[in-house]
């Protein structure tokens, strides 16, 4: 029904387009030449009252709002004509600055507007994407599950300790560079537009801090001399048995990139990687959100032509060409995801977690297993254990911020492949977390944890950082699980003021420095799955140590503690790496609108 179609589809490119953006106070302009429809749909707008954002965007409201656009537009099908109506309801609401509202409904009119035209969502399930469960129900080809062989699952035992001085594998772990290339020094920190300390970043008259030399605690991303100083550091800290990186390369301007841009960016990046880490080290590479534009635009293998994405998979197996396999490069080129083996017993499986994200717009065309990228994990884990290999999988997004249905068919292939999955690794959500998993029968006793490493970039108010995990090594036996974990920052506070002769400026060679160990910092003798859970009831149990947990979560940065309902959420959080599994926070008092709030902010990466 073609004014469902569009109502749906412009009400959802104000509101979907955002959701990786803050909120701010703009001003409102009027577009010239309105058409009559265009006037009274503006003026039905103003009568909701002004000042919403995406934060405080309400059910009731998201709902009312579809009506009237739907009701407005229902005869409108002018994309171009479509487009400015949006972006005046973007300046109208105040969602965003006038020009960015202009720039990023043109951004994403085309793909957006395309994906919706075959699709069928209704105003609930199109409320449910943006706020939440308790506002609708998004999977609408759900429940749907993945097949598993009909092989028995192998006698659980539980790991052990190496045995002293058995091997060790050294893994470098980068993830959310964010490179900003408009990034400039003395610029505004605090701005109106989503990003700051840029060239155009216009500061508010009462409040106005200069963008550091190295990188800014403010909604800034990384100029590339900090990137290209991280690499120097992590090369002089060598040698490394191997890298795991999980994306994300462009910077958060997502209302204004190009095709070309985004491709300069993953070379540019790519190739810093290669010339400081040398052509010894082998990068396991991860697709994020942010590399494709639009932003978590990723249309699943069956769209083809221009509105695929194989303009960004074709790039990425030409630059990542040296460190992965023909057979690699050719499921990546399909649908940017690979299975590699690194070394004898031990496989990786890098994922597009792009296919289980509420933000790809594609997937309200169909969310049933995108790719067949479940089913194909499936089938590479059975292998793998039927060899006897191990599996290291990384990917961007963390499995418990995905979509219901594939978050728990995730969850149910980690519980069938328990004593094959032996380390999990990704990023997205630039802070020091981890989740976990349990078996399905109790939600007891833990069998995996996924480690969620802190960002490299500072966006928002944080030090760049980057992860170091020490992994059971290569011999007969090897768990090939994390024995311990350390993650080093840029201290910005001292790398952009250093006084020199009396002089103080930014500091030339500034050093990346340890901020933690995981076993010394939380008294831990091993970090399997149930050294976390241990840790877990620890942060119920004492404070302190929950306290010292939430420092080290914004990487050493200064914050208020994090108390009651905060500090119920987080725990929530750690515990559930399936989504919207309320059994592991029930206990907690944690309701379902207050733990979809708390991912809704982590999905703003």
């Amino acid at each position: 029904m073609k004014p469902v179609v569009f109502g749906l589809g412009t009400f959802f490119l104000v509101c979907l387009g955002f959701s990786l953006l803050s909120s701010h106070v703009g001003t409102a302009h009027p577009v010239p030449g309105e058409t009559e429809a265009h006037a009274r749909f503006v003026d039905a707008v103003k009568k909701l009252q002004l000042g919403y954002g995406w934060r405080n965007l309400t059910c009731s409201f998201c709902k009312a709002l579809f009506i009237i656009v739907d009701v407005s537009l229902g005869a409108e099908i002018n994309e171009e004509r479509v487009a400015r109506m949006v972006a005046e309801v973007c300046v109208k609401l105040h969602l965003e600055e006038e020009g960015v509202c202009r720039q990023i409904t043109e951004l994403f009119r085309d793909d957006f507007i395309r994906a919706l035209q075959e699709s069928f969502l209704w105003p609930s399930e199109a409320c449910g994407v943006l706020l939440g469960p308790d506002c609708g129900h998004f999977d609408i080809y759900a429940p749907w599950n993945v097949s598993l062989p009909a092989v028995p699952k192998p006698p659980v035992s539980p790991p052990s300790p190496p045995q002293p001085g058995s091997p060790r594998d050294r893994v470098l772990f980068l993830t959310d560079v964010h490179w900003d290339r408009e990034y400039q020094e003395g610029s505004s920190a605090d701005c109106k537009e989503p990003l700051c300390c840029r060239e155009q970043s216009r500061h508010p008259p009462w409040l106005h801090r200069a963008a550091g030399f190295w990188g800014t605690y403010s909604k800034c991303d990384l100029p590339l001399r900090t990137v290209e100083n991280m690499l120097q550091n992590v090369a002089l800290a060598g040698p490394w048995d191997r890298v795991y990186w999980t994306g994300d390369i462009p910077a958060h301007n997502v209302w204004a990139q190009t095709r070309a841009q985004q491709l300069q960016e993953l070379v540019t990046v790519t190739r810093l990687i290669q010339k400081y880490l040398g052509p010894s080290v082998t990068v396991y590479p991860a697709v994020g959100n942010h590399e494709s534009t639009p932003v978590n635009s990723f249309p699943p293998p069956f769209v083809h032509g221009n509105r695929s994405s194989s303009w960004l998979y074709d790039t990425m197996a030409e630059e990542w060409r040296p460190w992965l396999s023909p057979q690699a490069l050719q499921t990546l080129r399909h649908a940017g995801f690979y299975t590699e083996q690194i070394q004898p017993g031990l496989r990786l499986v890098s994922l597009n977690m792009n296919f289980c994200a509420r933000e790809n717009f594609w997937l309200m065309v169909n969310s049933t297993d995108p790719a067949d990228q479940l089913q194909w994990l499936v089938g590479i884990l059975q292998e793998a254990e039927n060899k006897g290999e191990k599996v290291h999988i990384i990917g961007h997004i963390p499995p418990g911020l995905c979509l219901k249905s594939w978050s728990w068919n995730y969850y149910h292939i980690i519980n069938r492949y328990e004593s094959t999955v032996t380390g999990q690794f990704f990023g997205h959500t630039h802070v020091d977390e981890f989740q976990m998993f349990y078996d399905e029968e109790t939600l007891t006793r833990p069998l995996g944890v996924a480690f969620i490493a802190p960002s490299v970039t500072t966006y928002i108010n944080l030090n760049p950082g980057f992860r170091v995990y020490y992994v059971d090594g290569q011999y007969p036996g090897s768990t090939h699980l994390v024995l311990d974990h350390e993650t080093y920052i840029l201290n910005l506070t001292e790398a952009n003021n250093r006084t020199r002769a009396g002089v103080s400026g930014p500091d030339p060679n500034p050093k990346w420095t340890l901020l933690y160990r995981a076993s010394e910092a939380y008294g831990l003798s091993s970090l399997f799955p149930s050294d976390w859970d241990g840790l877990i009831k620890t942060f119920l149990a004492d404070d302190r140590v929950f306290q010292r947990f939430w420092r080290l979560y914004h990487k050493g940065r200064g914050s208020q503690p994090c108390l009651d309902t905060c500090k119920t959420a987080t725990i929530c959080f750690l515990r559930s790496g399936r989504y919207d599994d309320q059994r592991q926070c029930a206990q907690l008092g944690v309701s379902r609108r207050e733990m979809a709030r708390a991912i809704r902010e982590k999905t703003l990466c």
